[in-house]
């Protein structure tokens, strides 16, 4: 459940800009009047639940692209990612092997992949999220999804989700297949920042009035280069940062507390075990004669 903002009953018959100033807050003017603003929302923990790329190691199990090994360790990745958030040693692993996994792949049996990879990502994302990214919408500033996942995802979820873009990581092609080497940079840290300049440049917009949504430290400079960032299910390090910087939070993954509340469950019931042997033995003491 979002904690910072609750929309009311009547919103939905709010004007949008009415709507936009009750969930968002009013906007602040543009430094020179005449750029607008954009929303970057990062996509893994911050637009949905857990990680996408899940979704793609089970789509590319299924058809044989990995083995089931692989795939158990990038479920127990995406665990770990989940309670801990991600670090930059296991970006530039997942990197590498999803370039060599699709190394001379077709363009095309990736494509194939998607309905597969959505029907595990679409029931993940945060309603509360894609409230906010429309809300962003109907004030006139468009929302982007920016993840160091392929520009592909990027693009596919952008689509589905009415947005107004994707920035994602490029992957090389050539005659129709994948190289296995990156046509840009890789969205993560410092560049993410390159992809929201690059944009920026392209389309008008002043990223000192705009918005950015994550979760990871590792978005620090994706944050930092808005004039607006809010953390989204921060992971420790981001969480002190937020609070240093007197930014928003949103807490919306209960992954962590249901894990504490099972963990205090767990050890109840072994105390209530060990309880109970305790007396039995006294029991069994008390039944002994001397």
């Amino acid at each position: 459940m979002e904690h910072r903002t609750q929309p009311r009953p009547g919103l939905q018959r709010q004007p949008a800009a009415a709507r936009t100033e009750e969930l968002l807050g009013a906007p602040p003017p543009s430094a020179n009047g005449h750029r607008r603003a954009a929303a970057f929302f990062d996509l893994d923990k911050t637009l949905m639940a857990g990680s996408s790329g899940i979704f793609f190691a089970r789509a590319a199990y299924e058809t044989g692209m990995i083995s089931r090994g692989r795939l158990a360790r990038d479920a127990y990745e995406n665990l770990r990612f989940r309670l801990r958030g991600s670090t930059d040693q296991r970006a530039d692993d997942v990197r590498r092997r999803v370039g060599r996994m699709i190394a001379g792949v077709r363009v095309r049996d990736l494509q194939r992949l998607s309905p597969r990879v959505l029907a595990g990502v679409l029931p993940r994302l945060y309603p509360q999220m894609l409230a906010r990214a429309y809300a962003h919408q109907d004030a006139g500033v468009p929302v982007y999804i920016l993840t160091a996942a392929s520009q592909e995802m990027a693009d596919l979820l952008a689509h589905v989700l009415a947005f107004d873009g994707g920035l994602g990581s490029r992957s090389e092609i050539v005659d129709g297949r994948y190289t296995g080497r990156p046509a840009g940079p890789f969205n993560y840290r410092e560049g993410k920042v390159i992809s929201m300049r690059e944009l920026a440049e392209r389309e008008g917009v002043d990223l000192g009035v705009s918005y950015a949504y994550s979760d990871s430290e590792s978005d620090l400079p994706m944050l930092r280069v808005v004039g607006n960032p809010i953390v989204v299910n921060p992971d420790p390090e981001l969480r002190g940062i937020a609070a240093a910087e007197g930014w928003p939070v949103i807490h919306l993954d209960r992954l962590p507390r249901r894990l504490k509340m099972l963990g205090a469950l767990a050890a109840a019931l072994a105390l209530g075990g060990l309880g109970r042997l305790a007396k039995v033995h006294v029991g069994a003491r008390g039944n002994t004669r001397p």
